[in-house]
């Protein structure tokens, strides 16, 4: 019995040991499951322009601009969320001279990107003076480019200034362009503290570039808030579009499936994407081109489905008057069954559908040609419609029956008003 006993005991130990180690093991597996699901941590850089006119002092309470600045970057380094990456760079602090040489290669990262020290942080932005130094904007935004490195996750530039750059080599707007088209899915944001036009235009340039905000503030509180939003945004989950390159052939162009594309179309140019069509599904495609730099008015974006051989199969509505900063269009095209079709997905009829863009934008000989214009392109493929009454019919739809409808019972009401009124002429007559 004793020895029963303790075979009873020794097995029961035996068990609860590996069902110990087994809940452990599953438990790191889980946790490196989620971390690995998780991806990389959502990274942010704040560049803060120290130039000698930030000693200005015209924000709220008479406060300096710069005093304001690091009011409000100690305030968003103490409400950092854990999981954001944050770093400062600062351009024009280091040079108190009047070398514009020396001046506009000024950009120093001051804290580096990754968790926050709140305390080393705060340290830095306490050691800020401004100089009588230049304001390399576009030098700062290559640099806190290289400073959030590679791979995937969010990458963010928060720029604050009060001034326009004062270099011009290399010109921020085409920098912001360039780091745009590199696909590596960078927004910058920027915040103006002063009202100048001059520093609004080149402000929303760069932000437009990018995909980013433009906001003009002169207090404090309004500072903090908008810094606060901006670093609290980079953490909400982004789904970034596939990075594409459309060809100038059909044959040439690169296969496309159901989702989101960016890609670049220089003035002038068609771009050609290739997607297979199966019979019993609809081709949904739209596309959106932003003007994101001076551009002559009137221009506009054309999308057509044509097959292999050019010849045209549909085509979107003409979309564009020069009146806004994107341009929108799209187009259906079903692919229907025939009786010769068999049920199974094999043995279906199919085809290539190529999506053509094309567009009309010029621009004066002073503005920079490359990159081309940011294209954002959406594929989707739905089942086809089953009856002819859920295409388009007559070029309306299925809004052409309500229309003959409407038309009929105008031509009727305005017969019955006719013959009233010629009554009423008559009797009046009489």
């Amino acid at each position: 019995m004793i020895i029963r006993k303790w075979s009873a005991v020794a097995l029961s130990a035996l068990f609860a040991a590996l069902m110990t180690g087994f809940l452990s093991t599953s438990a790191v597996a889980d946790q490196s499951e989620s971390e690995t699901e998780e991806g990389p941590p959502p990274r942010v850089e704040l560049v803060l322009d120290v130039s000698g006119s930030m000693r200005e002092r015209d924000m709220s309470g008479g406060q300096s601009r710069i005093a304001a600045a690091q009011q409000s970057f100690n305030e968003v380094i103490d409400a950092v969320p854990e999981e954001v990456h944050l770093g400062i760079r600062t351009l024009g602090a280091g040079n108190p001279g009047d070398d514009r040489e020396v001046g506009c290669q000024d950009s120093q990262q001051l804290y580096p990107v990754g968790q926050v020290d709140r305390t080393e942080a705060r340290t830095a932005v306490a050691t800020l003076r401004p100089t009588t130094g230049f304001t390399p904007i576009g030098l700062a935004l290559r640099g806190a480019d290289e400073d959030l490195g590679e791979g995937p996750g969010t990458r963010r530039i928060v720029l604050i200034t009060d001034g326009e750059d004062s270099c011009g080599d290399p010109d921020p707007c085409v920098v912001a362009r360039e780091l745009a088209a590199s696909g590596t899915n960078l927004v910058v944001d920027t915040l103006g503290l002063t009202l100048d036009d001059a520093v609004r235009e080149q402000l929303s340039c760069i932000a437009e570039a990018t995909g980013g905000t433009y906001t003009a503030v002169q207090d404090t509180d309004q500072l903090t808030d908008r810094l606060n939003q901006l670093v609290r945004r980079a953490d909400l989950p982004v789904e970034n579009p596939t990075a594409v390159e459309g060809a100038e052939r059909c044959e040439d162009a690169p296969q496309l499936g159901v989702g989101v594309y960016n890609d670049r179309a220089e003035f002038g140019q068609h771009r050609f994407y290739r997607v297979p069509l199966t019979a019993g599904q609809e081709l949904r495609a739209s596309v959106s081109v932003a003007a994101d730099r001076p551009v002559d008015p009137d221009y506009g974006v054309l999308l057509r489905a044509v097959d292999e051989e050019s010849q045209e199969l549909v085509r979107g509505t003409g979309a564009g008057s020069g009146r806004t900063d994107v341009i929108s269009t799209g187009l259906r095209y079903p692919l229907p069954e025939t009786e010769d079709d068999e049920d199974t997905e094999d043995d279906r009829a199919s085809r290539v559908v190529c999506l053509e863009l094309s567009s009309s934008f010029s621009a004066p000989d002073a503005v920079e040609r490359a990159p081309g214009l940011p294209v954002e392109l959406t594929v989707d493929v739905v089942s086809a419609p089953d009856e002819p009454s859920d295409l388009a019919a007559f070029g309306l739809a299925r809004g052409w029956v309500p229309l003959l409808l409407l038309t009929g019972v105008g031509l009727v009401v305005g017969l019955a008003w006719g013959l009233l009124v010629r009554l009423g002429i008559v009797m009046g007559r009489a």
